[in-house]
């Protein structure tokens, strides 16, 4: 029997003849990581402990094609708000988003939702305080320099002291104790009212700090370096069925973005800027880079160990059953060595407050595995990201994998429907959603068509159009490039020379999507009376 979404309904007795009750909406969590690869999940080809996770895709969905932006801000702006970065004048931002923008929260309010955010939030504009976007209740983490020490946090957008040095005090922990705060107010003050929770981790963007305890079980996991951690995690990805291809070429020449002047010295000789062999590295380099992977990999352990924690605190609310529970990364894992905050002590433990390192181009090429390239590129390991749905109400398959080709621009018009409202609940004043519900794949896998996804970002571009993408890269001189990604996803095979009508009626599609997004951002054809002082 084919899995479909269970719609369970009661029945009420009214002058006593049965009739159907509406089902109760559902809540909604969505719980976003930050810089976190393809394949950084256990059941995503990963030796990283993340049990929970694993569990809600055990009996859940697994997403193989979901799509972000390649970069923090736009897909946040996307995911919250439906509309490509382009259109909301986010990418580039502008100084302002587009006047006529409207948040998830503000879409679900309507429908009797009451929302929770905690955690990041970097969504540029004018709008950017978290209040404005609708949500009821807030704890806005804006340093993300610091795990254990942050200096600038907000609480419903009112300042909070700075925390104190060794507070025991660790960001991940703190926003799942904010996340659980805010449900067990919910569930105090609006038991009979659904929810939309928020829960918008930092981890494990740099820097790469996590507790002790937790680096400790990955301490010398990667020694045998990041050539053997892909060969690994690309077999299981293989064998489970969740992709076929090639894996990527490493690319050394390619240089680790940011690097500001003097950091590679300030990081020491055990640090290196590019994704070369492992068996090209000294003994200090192996060392230096296989503790940067552990505390990597423990970051990424702490964050689900705290989702486990929200888990447990729906469960205890009795929302288990019609909570839909989704996970995905704003982007790929990361290339970027720099050093922010505090700056970096040498002389401090790795993964401690005093340190300040980051992931760099060996490590993200496995973290990505099996995809080329990574945070800020539109190849496919910037921009490919886990998707897990969990909502066993609505949801019959259990443990299965989805093909459809998914982007954060979906978020809006899939959460919207399962809450009961419909793609007109944007406002005639707006624009269409550019994304489409992925409802029906909830039921049944290959249940989504859609025309093609878009990506601009930094000098990036690329389309995808059914199983072909072209792709553009400012470091590669902007030609266009053309991969069949239903056999090709690792973007190995070039066949731009061999295809250049499709390469040519693509990219001018590329090129029309480009000036529609623009011109909506520019219109004024869109905004409400309230931000036109009541003029039309």
């Amino acid at each position: 029997m084919k899995p479909i979404i269970c719609l369970i309904c009661g029945l009420a007795s009214l002058g006593g003849a049965a009739v159907a009750a509406p089902p109760a909406k559902p809540n909604i969590l969505v719980i976003l990581a930050d810089d976190l690869g393809f394949s950084d999940l256990g059941c995503y080809g990963s030796e990283i402990r993340t049990p929970n996770l694993d569990s809600l895709a055990t009996h859940g969905l697994r997403f193989t094609q979901f799509y972000n932006t390649a970069r923090c801000w736009p897909t946040r702006g996307a995911l919250l708000t439906g509309y490509y970065p382009q259109q909301m004048n986010m990418d580039p931002p502008k100084g302002d988003i587009s006047g006529w923008t409207r948040f998830l929260p503000q879409l679900l309010e309507p429908l009797g939702y009451h929302s929770y955010h905690s955690g990041k939030w970097h969504i540029r504009g004018a709008n950017n305080a978290v209040a404005a976007a609708g949500f009821n209740r807030s704890y806005h983490l804006e340093d993300t320099n610091r795990y254990f020490h942050p200096k600038k946090r907000l609480q419903d957008g009112q300042p909070l002291p700075p925390v104190p040095e060794n507070s025991g005090y660790y960001s991940t922990t703190a926003l799942a104790d904010s996340m659980i705060g805010f449900l067990n107010e919910h569930q105090d003050l609006h038991p009979d009212q659904p929810f939309f929770g928020y829960l918008a981790f930092t981890a494990p963007h740099f820097p790469l700090q996590a507790p002790p305890e937790d680096i400790a079980r990955y301490r010398d996991n990667y020694l045998r370096g990041w050539d053997e951690v892909r060969a690994e995690r690309w077999k299981k990805l293989q064998e489970s069925g969740m992709l076929i291809g090639g894996l990527s070429e490493m690319e050394p020449q390619l240089k680790s973005i940011g690097l500001p002047p003097n950091t590679m010295d300030n990081l020491g000789a055990g640090e290196i800027a590019f994704a070369v062999p492992w068996l090209q590295l000294t003994e200090e380099q192996k060392r230096f880079q296989a503790t940067k992977m552990a505390i990597h990999a423990a970051m990424i352990d702490r964050m689900d160990q705290e989702i486990g924690r929200v888990l447990d605190q729906i469960r205890a609310m009795g929302a288990w059953d019609n909570t839909v529970i989704l996970f995905l990364s704003d982007n790929g894992a990361s290339s970027e060595i720099l050093v922010r905050g505090d700056g970096h002590d040498q002389s401090a433990e790795p993964g401690s407050a005093g340190s300040f390192l980051c992931l760099g181009p060996g490590w993200s090429s496995a973290a990505n595995c099996p995809f080329r390239r990574h945070k800020v590129w539109v190849h496919e390991g910037g921009i490919s990201t886990p998707l897990i749905v969990h909502w066993p109400k609505g949801i019959a398959a259990q443990g299965e994998l989805r093909h459809d080709v998914g982007h954060v621009v979906d978020m809006v018009p899939t959460l919207l429907e399962l809450a009961g409202g419909q793609p007109e609940s944007r406002g005639s004043d707006r624009p269409p959603f550019p994304g489409i519900s992925l409802v029906p794949a909830l039921a049944t896998d290959g249940a989504i068509i859609r025309k093609d996804v878009f990506f601009n970002h930094s000098g990036n571009r690329a389309l995808r159009m059914g199983d072909y993408k072209i792709v553009s890269s400012k470091t590669d001189g902007d030609d266009w490039e053309l991969y069949n990604v239903a056999t090709d996803r690792a973007e190995q095979i070039n066949l731009a020379t061999a295809q250049p009508t499709r390469v040519r009626d693509m990219a001018n599609r590329w090129q029309q999507l480009e000036s529609d997004f623009a011109r909506d951002a520019g219109s004024s054809v869109f905004l409400h009376p309230e931000q036109t002082g009541g003029k039309p």
